[in-house]
């Protein structure tokens, strides 16, 4: 049963990935529309990140949408919480320890007080710099190998375990 699923999962995001390397799209405007979703996919939007997804898709005329789109599969709810550790510790590291506060105190919410949002949104920052840099350069480069059939799509997909 898991293993159908990830069948069915694999083979959608084949497709959506041939969709966007496929579209009339120029590879820039494809890398640039899953960078751009990359960034806002790792930003502490909490939930609103489809609102802005939305907007951009409504008003923004040359975004390959399903480049955009596939930004969300990177970046999904379950690595979300690894990012928003990184990107704590990162803060820490460049305004130092919350005063007052043991690291072992320390809860991730707003309600926590200003300093430790203050380092969270910083080093988030940072991190969706980092990510919308390598995405785009990533992209790029599988749109340009995909359209010049260096590459296939199967290439880029994950084996699945045999059973």
């Amino acid at each position: 049963m898991v293993r159908e699923r990830l069948v069915r999962y694999r083979a959608e995001v084949r497709r959506e990935l041939e969709a966007a390397f496929d579209e009339r799209s120029s590879p820039h405007a494809v890398a640039g529309s899953f960078a751009l979703g990359v960034f806002i996919t790792a930003l502490p939007t909490l939930g609103t990140g489809f609102v802005v997804f939305a907007a951009v898709l409504l008003l923004v005329d040359r975004v390959n949408k399903a480049a955009l789109l596939a930004s969300v599969i990177v970046l999904n709810p379950v690595v979300k919480w690894g990012v928003y550790a990184a990107s704590f510790w990162l803060g820490t590291l460049l305004l130092g320890p919350v005063p007052g506060i043991a690291p072992t105190e320390i809860e991730l919410s707003l309600s926590a007080g200003p300093e430790i949002v203050h380092r969270l949104l910083l080093g988030n920052l940072i991190l969706a710099v980092v990510f919308t840099l390598v995405g785009y350069w990533v992209v790029l480069r599988l749109v340009l190998e995909y359209r010049t059939k260096e590459i296939d799509v199967e290439e880029m997909l994950p084996e699945l375990p045999s059973d």
